[in-house]
């Protein structure tokens, strides 16, 4: 399946900071037969069929929408579009000719690009064109800032942002309250932007802000919630408590927001907001130090999983019925077993202790959906997944672990949008990124390759430059440099890591995915898995069995004898 030329996978990187912000805030548009969403760069038809566009088409399409029929210069393009950022001609023809192909293709009946020579462009509407206000239930919506760690030691950090983390989680909980996603609100962090900024970038009413200062058995909360189009503070309190009350600041912060917005607050919603699953503050504090760890153990870091492991093992020593460390436990030892070679049950005890103390939490409803896929229940792991992204639309591993179900099951455009989801849900991620472009691989969608392959070797660099041995990182940055052509480097990556680390299964079966999709070098592919099937889980060699990156050799003889003895 191929995508259209300015259907492919967008490139972050693509965009300076303020048009990404206003892509984000952008409101939908209805033109005719299609629903153009531009923050999710998507068009929806009646008939239900979803196009994704890159990022730059996205927005030159929107800004020609808004121009209304006037004319638009190339230089009010590069203004708008560009942030006026000096970019060569051929730049400006290449998105301009793939908004004229979608006029030609989805857009027939709907809308026209006319050039006017030496003068611009001019989109004209062949449909009646509608905005559609942006979702904000009750008109309240709200960013929650990361509040700033006032400690003296700088390693805090943790306990702030795992706070701020809870107020979104319990905002986000109101129905009646808009709350701007975690990783939107945590990028702002040292922008230098003020509040009516923030206000107009994003779209919101209100901002809370505030810090920690936690010494001892004793903590300092400040928070301020700020009218974002006035600047002028709404509400504003300082909590001096031990740190046994913290659960209790937690609430009294959140029904302060609830209170002043005067927004209606539904039993459920209250009682879900109290909900904290522990009472106990030293498995509180063990949890947030280990929720810190798990993004690296995503990206295959065997010290941060380790560290999950270590930390959740505590916190349940305290707390033997705290379903969070259970399911935390549970998700870091499925990596431990499956990247591994770790001896243990994947995290299938953990998490059905975590779902047994909290049927709906979506940390362990992720991890359990990646169980049932393993053990050939493909329909339940995919009812379970989907439903843990939606109960939590901005938690990251249950976004990825939806895309993952879909991928496992040939259900490649469906895969595709979680996977796009959950790369921008955590931009310093390689993981997500490198399964957005084996996904367009999967799909024909070259151009998407390209696009995504350059994405995920920026944060494979990224993420390598901090940490010389991260398996996770490195695979993914072989992937892509064999995507972007580049096979070379690609070998030199793979050997240096097999050098340093060769018992890393599961970056030998990511450099076998490279080999096989991107290389087409089949007896290299063969090579590398052999050690990993010899000793891999049964859970990998059943991924193994359904990958798409494996198609070249999947029926190869060699291949088809490994997967039978593993």
């Amino acid at each position: 399946m191929s995508t259209p030329e300015g259907f492919a996978v967008p490139e972050r990187s693509d965009l300076p900071p303020d048009s990404q912000i206003r892509l984000v805030g952008e409101p939908p548009v209805r033109l005719g037969p299609l629903h153009i969403d531009p923050p999710l760069r998507r068009i929806t038809h009646d008939d239900g069929r979803v196009e994704l566009l890159q990022p730059r088409v996205m927005q030159v399409l929107t800004a020609l929408i808004r121009a209304d029929g006037k004319i638009l210069s190339r230089d009010d393009l590069l203004t708008s579009c560009w942030g006026g950022v000096v970019v060569g001609e051929d730049a400006i023809d290449r998105v301009i000719g793939r908004v004229r192909r979608l006029a030609e293709g989805i857009g027939a009946g709907a809308f026209d690009l006319t050039t006017i020579t030496k003068v611009g462009y001019r989109l004209e509407q062949t449909a009646s064109v509608r905005h559609v206000p942006p979702p904000t239930p009750s008109g309240a919506s709200i960013c929650v800032l990361p509040f700033a760690n006032m400690s003296d030691d700088v390693q805090q950090a943790y306990f702030s942002d795992g706070i701020s983390e809870d107020i979104i989680t319990d905002l986000s909980r109101v129905s009646s309250l808009f709350v701007v996603a975690r990783t939107t609100s945590f990028g702002l962090r040292d922008t230098g932007l003020d509040v009516p900024q923030i206000g107009r970038r994003l779209n919101v009413e209100h901002v809370l802000e505030g810090s920690v200062r936690k010494v001892g058995a004793q903590v300092r909360i400040t928070a301020q919630l700020i009218d974002a189009r006035t600047g002028g503070h709404v509400w504003a309190e300082r909590y001096d408590r031990r740190l046994d009350d913290i659960f209790a600041v937690q609430d009294e912060i959140s029904q302060a927001v609830v209170s002043v917005l005067k927004l209606r607050l539904l039993p459920a919603e209250k009682l879900a907001i109290e909900r904290r699953g522990t009472s106990h503050v030293g498995a509180y504090t063990l949890v947030l130090q280990a929720r810190r760890y798990r993004l690296g153990a995503r990206d295959g870091d065997l010290r941060c999983a380790e560290a999950i492991v270590r930390l959740c093992r505590k916190a349940l020593d305290i707390d033997p019925g705290y379903g969070q460390a259970w399911a935390l436990l549970g998700y870091a030892q499925m990596h431990l077993c499956w990247q591994h070679r770790r001896a243990n049950d994947g995290g299938r005890e953990a998490v059905l202790k975590a779902l047994a103390l909290e049927p709906q939490l979506v940390e362990a409803m992720a991890v359990r959906a990646r169980h049932l896929t393993f053990d050939g229940r493909p329909d339940e792991a995919l009812a379970v997944a989907e439903a843990a992204a939606a109960l939590d639309p901005n938690f990251c591993p249950a976004v990825s672990e939806a895309g993952r179900v879909n991928y496992v099951m040939g259900r490649y455009p469906q895969a595709l949008d979680y996977f796009l989801r959950a790369r921008d849900l955590e931009p310093s991620s390689a993981h997500d990124a490198g399964f957005v472009m084996s996904t367009c691989k999967a799909m024909g969608d070259e151009e998407g390759v390209l696009a995504a392959a350059k994405i995920t070797l920026e944060r494979a660099e990224r993420a390598l430059a901090q940490e010389h041995v991260n398996g996770g990182a490195v695979g993914c940055g072989a992937g892509a440099s064999a995507a972007l052509g580049d096979f070379d480097r690609a070998r030199e990556m793979m050997e240096r890591a097999l050098l340093i680390d060769p018992d890393n299964l599961n970056m030998r079966y990511n450099f076998a995915c490279c080999a096989s999709a991107f290389m087409q070098d089949a007896d290299l592919a063969i090579r590398l898995t052999e050690p990993v099937f010899e000793a891999a889980s049964a859970d990998l060699i059943e991924h193994a069995r359904r990958d798409p990156d494996l198609v070249l050799v999947r029926a190869d003889p060699r291949m088809v004898q490994m997967l039978a003895r593993g």
